[in-house]
């Protein structure tokens, strides 16, 4: 991880990452969780602190993320990028100017299937007396106008620029206040603005976002053993065929596939952190076939279980 802890003017700090877990351990405000779908990664954070606000943005990679907002707060997220490849958010992909937002709480989840530009600015405390729309149990898509959007990225690439300008150390309180009012005036303009579309209805459905929710908690608790989809269903009070649905919905693959993937990624983190052996670490994360298992490992990460074994222990 780099940073820019050096530049003049308020808190503006850029970190670049090439490690999965540093820029893990580096997400503020959200209980966070990603897969990665690539072997290496690259991104880069810019963080803006303002009085009662922080502005994130984000070079990210290709990525499951399910997330979760910290309490007494508003999150407003948006792309900053135009790409012909929507982000699946909530379960819908769709190709339109919109905006998410979160309240205290509030989770999501996304899949980035190639690398993106995303800004987010978070409120603290909580903003309840702007008309805003609540979103407490998941976050909330919206469809806005294009010159909406493309307003508050304006406003987002200005305020970024203007940070990092020198100022006086009287002036700064002054500047860091009328900042945060024109990008509340920016997120004003792009809800004033939101379309009214049934395609919305589908990522904002809380009860199948929660029937989600349900499921990936019972698949987080222990993914070394063996799990069977009727077992799941059974624990849920749910059919196989509601089960299979969510999951290809909100993770656009199948309950295998994903499974086998947090799989890999959880034998990863351990034979980085040191481990007795490669073997007995794919069996403990139910990996019967080692020679699949290897194969599957090296098209994955492009190295050898072997090799990060090695590397782990080094570090």
């Amino acid at each position: 991880m780099n940073s820019n802890d050096d530049a003049p003017g308020l808190a503006l700090k850029i970190f670049r990452f090439s490690d999965v877990d540093e820029f893990r351990n580096a997400i503020r405000g959200l209980n966070f969780e990603f897969t990665p779908f690539v072997r290496r990664i690259s991104a880069e954070q810019t963080i803006l602190s303002l009085p009662g606000c922080d502005v994130n943005l984000t070079r990210a990679f290709p990525r499951v993320v399910d997330a979760q907002l910290i309490e007494n707060c508003t999150a407003i997220g948006f792309t900053m990028d135009n790409l012909d490849v929507p982000i699946r958010f909530n379960g819908s992909q769709r190709v339109r100017p919109v905006i998410v937002i979160g309240s205290s709480g509030a989770a999501y989840t996304t899949i980035e299937e190639v690398q993106r530009q995303i800004a987010s600015v978070v409120f603290r405390p909580e903003v309840t007396d702007r008309g805003w729309p609540r979103a407490a149990l998941s976050f909330k898509i919206f469809e806005t106008t294009a010159a909406g959007l493309n307003r508050l990225r304006s406003v987002v690439r200005e305020v970024l620029a203007a940070a990092a300008e020198p100022i006086g150390a009287a002036e700064m309180p002054f500047k860091a206040a009328a900042m945060k009012e024109s990008l509340l005036g920016a997120v004003d303009d792009a809800l004033e603005s939101v379309v009214s579309v049934r395609w919305t209805l589908r990522p904002n459905d809380e009860r199948n976002f929660k029937i989600f929710q349900d499921v990936r908690a019972l698949l987080s608790d222990d993914l070394s053993q063996p799990i069977y989809s009727e077992e799941i269903a059974r624990k849920l009070g749910l059919s196989v065929r509601t089960l299979h649905d969510v999951v290809r919905r909100y993770r656009g693959m199948s309950l295998h596939r994903y499974l086998r993937l947090r799989r890999l990624w959880l034998v990863r983190q351990r034979l980085l952190a040191g481990a007795d052996s490669v073997k007995a670490v794919a069996l403990a994360f139910g990996f019967w076939h080692l020679s699949d298992f290897s194969r599957s490992y090296r098209d994955q990460f492009g190295e050898t279980p072997s090799q990060t074994l090695e590397f782990g222990r080094k570090r």
